[in-house]
């Protein structure tokens, strides 16, 4: 065994808030056009928001009003165009929005088939947020023997001791043993944060949304688009399948590999790897019509996975 090291972040990051634009926007438009299609990106910081993207859709949505409700009093700036008609005549025949590959993973470490390391700093994150809903990091190491090595806290608005204490109070919670070696606000205390103290960007924290730094991922981003684009349908399916065989086969750890071709429904492979041995999937319709139905994927649901990730918090594909 070797050490092991995730991070979280929370909803007040940069990064994370305009992931949660994206989805919002998304949202917006699905609870009206269930069929809209839509790849929103998001850029903030300093009192301003750049929203760019492709969508085709028969609403419209006041967009700045979305961004606002999520980012607060900035200066909005858009930029939308309609879906290209190139890559939309192979979306219309049930292809796949671009091409990709997908990955999807389970373990029996904890109750969310997920990493111990990502489980605990998603939680401590979680656990400092409740209090002081802020911008924060939070980032967990665990030694080879299985016991906590060391703990990363920092968070806006919340000083030294105070956000010792609470690291203290998650560690006397969750039962944790090991050397435990903290560091708190290691570059001091700080009150300038989100928006206010950085950039952020639609996508940029693909391992916080996918399974930490152990596990592989595919690429590419999942905030802002409809569940057309495979890189986020394809996703969700492929962790429902690692759940699935998981649980099927009592097994310790599952990888899921999917791979696809723009404007091609079918994927190019369809791998799961259980505790080792490898195997084609069997048993799901794993084109993009299948998946979105299985999943139920055209409803308004994007905005909470934007903020803790998108495996693990109990949506339907961790299931």
């Amino acid at each position: 065994m070797f050490y092991r090291t995730a991070e979280s972040v929370s909803p007040k990051h940069p990064d994370k808030l305009c992931d949660q634009i994206s989805d919002a926007i998304l949202d917006a438009y699905l609870a009206a056009d269930p069929d809209a299609r839509v790849a929103a990106e998001a850029c903030g910081g300093h009192g301003v928001v750049f929203v760019t993207g492709e969508i085709t859709s028969t609403v419209d949505v006041d967009i700045p009003s979305v961004v606002k409700r999520i980012a607060g009093d900035v200066e909005v700036h858009t930029k939308i165009v309609k879906q290209s008609p190139e890559i939309a005549q192979g979306v219309d025949t049930g292809g796949a929005g671009d091409q990709g590959i997908m990955i999807g993973y389970a373990c029996d470490e904890t109750p969310e088939m997920l990493p111990l390391e990502v489980i605990l700093a998603r939680r401590l994150n979680q656990y400092i947020y409740e209090k002081y809903p802020y911008d924060g990091k939070t980032q967990v190491t665990i030694a080879p023997d299985g016991t906590i090595d060391s703990i990363v806290a920092s968070f806006q608005n919340v000083p030294k001791g105070e956000l010792e204490k609470l690291v203290r109070e998650f560690v006397e919670k969750e039962g944790l043993e090991g050397k435990l070696e903290l560091h708190i606000n290691p570059a001091g205390d700080w009150q300038q944060g989100g928006f206010d103290a950085d950039t952020g960007l639609t996508g940029r924290k693909l391992i916080v949304d996918n399974y930490g730094p152990r596990v592989a991922i595919g690429g590419g981003c999942y905030s802002g688009k409809d569940p057309s684009k495979v890189d986020r349908s394809a996703a969700y399916m492929a962790r429902r399948i690692a759940v699935d065989y998981l649980r099927k086969r009592k097994a310790h750890e599952v990888l899921v590999r999917l791979a696809y071709a723009i404007g091609y429904a079918e994927p190019l492979e369809k791998t799961v790897i259980v505790d080792g041995e490898a195997e084609e999937i069997e048993g799901y319709d794993l084109t993009p019509n299948g998946i979105i139905k299985f999943l139920d994927l055209k409803r308004p649901i994007y905005e909470g996975t934007a903020c803790y990730g998108h495996y693990g918090e109990g949506f339907d594909w961790d299931k």
